[in-house]
């Protein structure tokens, strides 16, 4: 049985490589397209199971022509508690993708997820196709994450930034493998996204990790 202190962990950030995006809208020329955060629904029964305990949670659905309500119960003390909400069928595997959404609806209402919904919608490159006369997004040319602006974050001073990117440069001076330039690559994309770079400083640190697996390439041949 979960308490109030467990409850309340329920509404924790996830890892950035849990979190996806998918677009909303494309623009008129196909350039671009605005991004939407979103997780996964077995994300949001992961974290479930590690807080509350799988025994300590359970889900039952209703439907109603093409909307799928989903009630999501936890046991805090020895009561169980519920909260629903709903969802319509999708485009892909429509009854599927409506209990998957439902589920995620329901969970939010307990709190998972939920800072998802205050989350910057940035407008990012992406390529396109056509179908039916009208532009569809495909696939992103860049990731989204450098392009989110958090609410009221400062921002940081172009010297902080540059001290930033020598440390960059200590740290591949150490990667001697791919795999260690791409692990190093991503640590510093989170920095650069949590401390809000701008964006010339963020292709000035991509431009030094390219760099760098290129000269490891040529080392290695």
């Amino acid at each position: 049985m979960a308490n109030q202190e467990e409850i309340k962990l329920l509404f924790a950030e996830f890892p950035r490589e849990a979190i996806s995006w998918r677009a909303q809208t494309v623009t008129k020329n196909g350039d671009k397209a605005m991004a939407l955060a979103y997780i996964d629904a077995r994300d949001v029964m992961d974290r479930l199971d590690s807080v509350l305990g799988s025994e300590n949670w359970q889900d039952r659905y209703e439907f109603s022509g093409p909307r799928t309500i989903c009630y999501l119960s936890i046991k805090v003390g020895d009561e169980w508690i519920t909260k629903a909400d709903g969802a319509g069928d999708t485009d892909v595997e429509a009854e599927k993708g409506a209990i998957s959404d439902a589920f995620k609806r329901a969970a939010v209402k307990w709190g998972i997820g939920r800072y998802l919904y205050a989350m910057p919608t940035p407008w990012v490159p992406c390529e396109t196709y056509e179908q039916g006369g009208k532009l569809r997004w495909r696939s992103w040319k860049e990731n989204p994450w450098d392009f989110v602006r958090m609410p009221n974050a400062p921002k940081p001073s172009a010297a902080s930034q540059k001290r930033e990117l020598s440390e960059i440069d200590k740290d591949l001076a150490d990667c001697h493998t791919i795999v260690a330039v791409d692990k190093c690559a991503a640590y510093w994309r989170d920095v650069a996204a949590k401390d809000n770079w701008s964006r010339d400083y963020k292709q000035a640190a991509a431009d030094k990790f390219e760099a760098r697996r290129n000269a490891v390439q040529k080392e290695a041949a």
